[in-house]
């Protein structure tokens, strides 16, 4: 039996629906230097992790795709997942995207999806989504690419995987407008409404948070403070059991109404309280600040 300890390399397992960039992902970890094996069926991740072992440091951070594309072997993918985290440092990476955006995506290359059989693309979309309900509720990364195009998809993926070369855990702190829909892969949300909002300020409106007229109007209101002080308190001990559980990325989601100033204001006051934190890169994301 090969070594399955934490020397014998690294492995993502990346899967997801149909269209939501899997492709995009694979190219981009092979440019961060991962050896990366596409449409893998689920019952070869062990064998390829036994050859990993064989020769530690040889391969040492090695990703899977895996998808519906394997037919009724993808259903073992589950249970494949749990045995192989029982021995080794094994993440999934799920890939998600809404069905609308998957739907202009398969109509843009005149493709049908690969559950599609006799039906349209939305009903393979469905299909897909009801076979990977339970793989996506077992993901240690969620991303959701509806907004990205392939470069952007790329950016983010180095992003994530460059800073774990110096980081135990990468926390993305995203600020989101609650009109638009709650962040589907966010761990953990956070509410700004109960804040004043600098949209009824003639003055600030045409602003947003990263301005410093919104940022001081928001900022001095009262509890935002102790808000900031509070949550990046809470969020120390959730934080440190990430990183001892191997949890390696998360999403603290920052709302507001329109994602325009309170959010992004606050969101960028969390960030900063969580980058002393020991082991912990940060990225700021915000979602909805483009939008009218």
């Amino acid at each position: 039996m090969a070594d399955t300890g934490d020397n014998a390399g690294e492995v993502l397992v990346v899967t997801g629906m149909s269209g939501a960039g899997r492709s995009t992902v694979a190219n981009a970890l092979e440019d961060l230097d991962w050896y990366v094996v596409d449409n893998l069926p689920p019952q070869m991740l062990r064998p390829l992790l036994d050859i990993t072992g064989l020769a530690p440091g040889a391969l040492p951070r090695v990703a899977a795709v895996v998808d519906v594309r394997g037919r009724d072997l993808f259903e073992g993918l589950p249970d494949v997942m749990e045995v192989l985290r029982q021995g080794r440092m094994v993440r999934l990476v799920f890939l998600d995207a809404s069905d609308d955006v998957l739907v202009r995506r398969f109509e843009a290359v005149r493709r049908p999806h690969p559950l599609q059989d006799e039906g349209t693309i939305l009903d393979g979309i469905r299909r897909e989504r009801e076979r990977l309900a339970p793989i996506r509720e077992s993901a240690d990364l969620i991303i959701d690419t509806s907004a990205y195009n392939i470069h952007q998809l790329a950016t983010t993926v180095s992003e994530l995987f460059l800073e774990e070369e110096s980081a135990r855990h990468v926390v993305t702190v995203l600020s989101f407008g609650f009109k638009y829909g709650l962040p589907p892969d966010a761990d953990l949300v956070a509410d700004m409404r109960f804040l004043p909002n600098p949209f009824w300020n003639e003055d600030l409106r045409h602003l947003t948070g990263q301005d410093e007229r919104v940022r001081d109007f928001v900022l001095r209101q009262e509890g935002a403070s102790q808000f900031i002080d509070d949550y990046a308190r809470a969020l120390a001990p959730v934080l440190a059991g990430y990183q001892r559980e191997n949890k390696r990325h998360s999403t603290v989601a920052v709302g507001c109404t329109g994602g325009k100033h309170r959010s992004v204001a606050m969101a960028e006051q969390v960030a900063a309280r969580l980058a002393e934190m020991p082991g912990v890169a940060v990225r700021v994301k915000h979602r909805d600040l483009g939008r009218e």
